[in-house]
């Protein structure tokens, strides 16, 4: 059973952290919220491999001498603010006996502003609904992705997960 977190970082009602909920409960936490997440540095370093790996080197993201003298410095890439929904995610919700989660897509992401690097970023996450998908649940959370000292997000998204049910041995 889920039970509210009292703590300096979290001091709104109805947000939710939990251990762990159980596979055939989902339908009963639709609306509930979840979090924060663990903090997630944006180094330059990180946005580099980012950059690497999407062969996406836009000055920027990598160029710190100019970004540095236009725009105060650079700037993360959207999608790898997005891509670390997943690994935050597992911060939030945890459920049991699921033998494997399917990253169905997404319904609707906006970058509400932009993470400069240097900067943290953590989420909370809401779920929106949870529908029978066979043996399993298909299920829409809103993530929203805060920036550590910055009063608007950085990202709101809806993600699509599918869970399927552990098969026993």
């Amino acid at each position: 059973m889920p039970v509210p977190i009292a703590s300096p970082e979290n001091d709104e009602m109805g947000v939710m952290q939990i251990d762990g909920i159980a596979f055939g409960t989902l339908e009963k936490h639709e609306g509930r919220t979840f979090g924060p997440s663990a903090w997630r540095d944006i180094t330059q370093a990180r946005v580099d491999l980012f950059a690497d790996a999407t062969d996406d080197h836009q000055w920027i993201h990598v160029d710190t001498r100019r970004a540095g003298q236009e725009l105060g410095g650079t700037i993360a890439h959207g999608f790898l603010t997005l891509s670390l929904l997943p690994t935050m995610m597992e911060d939030l919700l945890r459920v049991e006996g699921v033998g494997h989660i399917l990253n169905y897509g997404l319904n609707r992401v906006r970058f509400i502003q932009p993470v400069r690097t240097g900067q943290r970023v953590r989420s909370r996450l809401r779920i929106l609904g949870v529908e029978s998908r066979g043996a399993g649940r298909m299920v829409c959370c809103e993530m929203t992705v805060e920036v550590e000292g910055e009063s608007r997000p950085a990202c709101v998204a809806e993600t699509v997960m599918l869970y399927l049910p552990a098969v026993p041995a």
